[in-house]
């Protein structure tokens, strides 16, 4: 099975030399590379959460495998839903899905169902492989898309993903992609009287910051939910850092935040973009 770029010409150039020569844009930041358990990493067009995912992928050293967790936005399909076999198309070329560890979560995580039908329009994991791509060949990818779960269930899966990361002889690094607020008439989710969406966006993306960089999922779940922050990925980070915990990460680092505002100019209907770096 191959699966096609569902967002190429949309969310980012389909032209495979405008798409490297930008993304190599994006990834020309001056940094050490070094060896990491687990990014956060964002996924809106690429022109507006680019520099974002650049900051990141320029620091880490390409692992043998990414397992790759995103949100199931339009609802399709099994919400534990994984792709086992196979590969995934882009401009730049095709990556192959490691079938051997995919059948490894499958078989220590049953609920965790094959499920193309899920996976068939979600750009959230199809943003991050022009990046990875770029940081060179040889890698393969796991990817699963998760709908909305209960925190013990993100509790399961992600003792699901360290072990099975634990037991493989391979490098592994787990992504975990997501936008954060979202805010402005277009997302029906309004700023306060006197607010920007942008400042808006700043203020309530700051809670889910610091629940990142304390290595906190439980007050990450909590959180949101609480402020009801409209970060589209938060099952996905919270699974990345359940799974990362229990590997050992001792320190989350916030490599860059920004707002679509900051790209667009309007400051009244604005995406937050966040990433994070687990080691």
């Amino acid at each position: 099975m191959r699966r096609k770029p569902a967002v190429a010409g949309y969310f980012y150039p389909s032209e495979a030399a405008v798409l490297r020569a930008e993304v190599a844009h994006y990834l020309a930041v001056q940094a050490d590379k070094r060896p990491v358990r687990g990014v956060v990493s964002p996924h809106a067009g690429i022109a507006y959460s680019g520099a974002i995912a650049g900051a990141v992928y320029a620091q880490i050293q390409l692992p043998e495998v990414f397992v790759l967790l995103g949100p199931n936005h339009r609802g399709q399909g099994d919400p534990l839903a994984v792709i086992s076999e196979g590969e995934w198309e882009t401009p730049l070329g095709v990556v192959p899905i490691d079938q051997e560890l995919a059948a490894a979560l499958r078989t220590a995580c049953p609920f965790l169902r094959e499920d193309t039908q899920a996976h068939a329009r979600e750009h959230s994991l199809e943003m991050q492989l022009p990046f990875l791509q770029a940081l060179g060949d040889g890698f393969r990818i796991v990817p699963l898309v998760l709908g909305p779960l209960s925190y013990e269930v993100c509790q399961a899966l992600g003792h699901t993903v360290a072990q099975v990361v634990r037991q493989s002889a391979r490098s592994v690094v787990i992504v975990a992609s997501t936008d954060m607020t979202h805010s402005g008439r277009s997302y029906r989710h309004l700023p306060p009287a006197g607010m920007t969406a942008h400042d808006f966006a700043c203020r309530e993306d700051r809670w889910a910051i610091d629940r990142i960089t304390a290595l906190d999922p439980q007050g990450l779940y909590q959180v949101v939910r609480e402020r009801t922050i409209t970060m589209c990925g938060i099952i996905p980070t919270t699974v990345t850092l359940l799974a990362c915990q229990e590997l050992g990460t001792t320190g989350a680092t916030l490599v860059r935040y920004m707002t679509s505002g900051e790209v667009s100019g309007d400051l009244n209907t604005v995406v937050g973009y966040a990433g994070f770096i687990l080691e």
